[in-house]
């Protein structure tokens, strides 16, 4: 026998919720910082001290922030630092990083790839093959799945 299908009453959600005309994206602007502080990076790069340097671009990464000023600032920061880095060098930085920061570097290496300067192609591959070492097909899948952009 059939049943009476024209009842609504087993409906429990609203599915027009869900429609694209009514997303609406988080705003998380308010309180985040504005990028990492350039003298200090640069003090760091000064001294030697890369490691300590893409921990303050890594820390400070405006992945919440959508002013595209200071976005494309900290990129330029993170990019002067890794470009800064010697080859011999990477292994032991990388090594010392935990997961959530190379998740973030793996992310300003694909920026990074955006925007190609003179002799930064062959070092961002070189920066991507040495994450991917470490964090694995994981690290490249959360980058790409991930909405927050840096």
């Amino acid at each position: 026998m059939a049943k009476n299908t024209s009842n609504s009453a087993f409906r429990k959600i609203d599915v027009d919720q869900y429609s694209e005309d009514n997303f609406k994206e988080d705003e998380t602007d308010s309180g985040v910082s504005a990028g990492a502080d350039e003298n200090e990076v640069n003090g760091f790069l000064q001294k030697g001290k890369m490691l300590d340097a893409l921990k303050v671009v890594l820390n400070c990464a405006p992945t919440s922030i959508k002013n595209q000023q200071i976005k494309e600032s900290s990129l330029n920061l993170a990019l002067k630092v890794l470009l800064a880095v010697k080859p011999s060098q990477i292994d032991e930085i990388i090594d010392s990083l935990n997961m959530d920061y190379l998740d973030v570097l793996m992310k300003y290496v694909y920026k990074g790839f955006e925007y190609p300067s003179e002799g930064s192609s062959g070092q961002l591959l070189l920066w991507h093959e040495k994450i991917y070492n470490v964090g694995g097909v994981g690290c490249i899948v959360r980058v790409l799945a991930d909405t927050k952009r840096v």
